[in-house]
Formats: C-alpha cells, sequence, structure tokens
C-alpha cells in the first residue's frame, strides 16, 4: 500500500494556479523528498494531502484513505509539521504537548519528554519566550511524539541550528528504520540527498523529475567547470552557462564525446566534471525559470 498516492491532483485558487495535475506515490515506509523553491507549490500539495484545502479536481489518498471522505482518521495517523507555526499565546511548550496529545486522546508524555530531551528544548518555557528555533523544537514534538505512521514535514529545519538539525535527522531515520514513512519537503538539496531514498521536484505546480534519488543524479546532467576558453555557445546540450574572465561554468546534458572534443579544440588549461548530484538535477530542472506562489 502506499503511503500518498495522487491521481491528477489539481488546487487553483480563483484563477491563480496553486497546484496542475499532480500524480505522485511514496510507498510505505519510504523517506521521500519533495523539492522545489519557496512558492513552487509545495506547501499547497501537502496542505491538500491534508484536507486542509479541497482540491479543484483530481484525487489523492493517504495510507489508503481518500484525503476528502476521510480527513480525520487521517490526521489521527499522520504527524503534520508546517513550515511556519503559531500556538496560544501564554502557553508554556508542557501545555502545547499536552493539548497537541489530548486532540489525539493519546497519552504521549513519555515519548515527548523523550524528544524535548534529544532535541535540548526546556518544556517549563513559555512559548511566547522562545527562540524561532525553540518554537519549531516544540513543534517537532508536537508532530512527533505521539509515533505516527506517516511524517509530513514542510521545511522543517529552517530556524534550527546545525547541531539540531543533525539531532533532527537522527531522530528522522531512527523513525524510518522501525517503519513510519518520512515525506519531507524542502529547498535545501544537501538534507534530501544525504538521508532521502526517493524524491520528486517540483516547478510552476507541477512534477517535473521523480524517481530514486540514485536514479535522479544519473540523470545525465553534469557541472562543468573550464578554466581557459572553448566555443560552448554553439555546443548541444550546454545550460545556463555563465561565463567569467577566466573561464566558465555550465550545467552539461548532451554527448560527452562532443564536450570534449569542443574542449580539445579550444584554448582549455584545466577542467572539473564532477559525479553528479541532486543541485545539477535541481538546476537543469529550472534553468529556465523559477517558481511562482
Amino acid at each position: 500500500m502506499y503511503a500518498i498516492k495522487t491521481e491528477g491532483l489539481t488546487k487553483y485558487y480563483g484563477r491563480t494556479r496553486g497546484i496542475e495535475r499532480i500524480g505522485l506515490t511514496a510507498e510505505q515506509g519510504d523517506f521521500f523528498g519533495f523539492m522545489g523553491p519557496n512558492g513552487a507549490g509545495k506547501s499547497t500539495l501537502i496542505r491538500t494531502l491534508l484536507g486542509l484545502l479541497r482540491p479543484t479536481s483530481g484525487r489523492a489518498e493517504i495510507l489508503g484513505l481518500d484525503v476528502a471522505r476521510d480527513r480525520e482518521a487521517i490526521l489521527a495517523r499522520v504527524g503534520y509539521l508546517p513550515a511556519e507555526t503559531a500556538f496560544w499565546p501564554g502557553m508554556r511548550v508542557r501545555d502545547a504537548l499536552r493539548l497537541s496529545a489530548g486532540l489525539r486522546a493519546r497519552d504521549c508524555a513519555r515519548e515527548a519528554d523523550r524528544l524535548c530531551e534529544q532535541l535540548d528544548l526546556n518544556p517549563s518555557r513559555k512559548i511566547d519566550e522562545l527562540s524561532l528555533g525553540n518554537r519549531k523544537k516544540a513543534a517537532i514534538v508536537c508532530a512527533l511524539q505521539h509515533e505516527p505512521e506517516l511524517l509530513i514535514l514542510d521545511e522543517p529545519t529552517s530556524g534550527l541550528d546545525p547541531l539540531m538539525q543533525r539531532a533532527f535527522f537522527d531522530i528522522l531515520r531512527r523513525r524510518n528504520a522501525a517503519g513510519a514513512t518520512v515525506f519531507l519537503s524542502s529547498h535545501i538539496l544537501s538534507e534530501v540527498q544525504r538521508s532521502c531514498a526517493h524524491a520528486a521536484i517540483i516547478r510552476d505546480g507541477s512534477i517535473v523529475a521523480a524517481g530514486s534519488v540514485d536514479a535522479l543524479t544519473r540523470a545525465g546532467t553534469r557541472r562543468v567547470s573550464i578554466r581557459g576558453r572553448a566555443a560552448l555557445e554553439g555546443l548541444s546540450g550546454v545550460q545556463s552557462l555563465r561565463l567569467a574572465t577566466d573561464g566558465a561554468e555550465f550545467l552539461y546534458s548532451g554527448d560527452m564525446g562532443a564536450l570534449l572534443r569542443t574542449l580539445a579544440a579550444g584554448d582549455v588549461r584545466d577542467v572539473t566534471i564532477p559525479e553528479p548530484d541532486l543541485e545539477s538535477v535541481f538546476l537543469h530542472c529550472y534553468g529556465k525559470g523559477g517558481g511562482r506562489a
């Protein structure tokens, strides 16, 4: 069974596009990365999956349940971390955690204490007095304390310092190893490449690439840097060409033999062609523009 499955999922705000004809699947037990810049449609898709927005057309299932028909049952089995979190004013951290647990009729005190310790979060502090990073920690504990089957995390590391980011991903990897599905929305490509098994890239509300992270990084696009001069402008497969006084940098998805012949015919003193990574794939998908709201 799929943890997430969508077919033609579309959401318009009046005449403004949110997401369009999204077809996406994430297997149960997967660690799935969902990538795109701010405004590409990541949060719209997540809110539609959770039943917080009503789709214009298409359908979606979470853990085999229809998002339009089974919203309450879905929310009981999902841990959701929004990109921006808000709490009732005047609450202490422990009050927010108890409220979140009570909404699910669960006693989560032991797991909440464990998570607070792992994230160095003081549950007796007033949320109004917390830094952005500590408020994000409180939201993480709210999302994880009931040990959900599916974690849907929208830009979860914003506001966390590098040490807390590491601790957070350690928690996610342990949850995933225990069988939980993780669906991670991010515009930080290194996060996805380090942790995720599968990923999808969204652009202007539509999926433009999807598959295993290994397959995506073997898709053929390379980042090339040269020192010297070569006639690159007429070479098929060159994208995002940036010229400098002492060389050039570009993405290349064409025939490697043609590239090497072009470089050999020029005045090239050095060339670097590293192994492809998700950043190269992402830049290839966005080479002609970025996302919109």
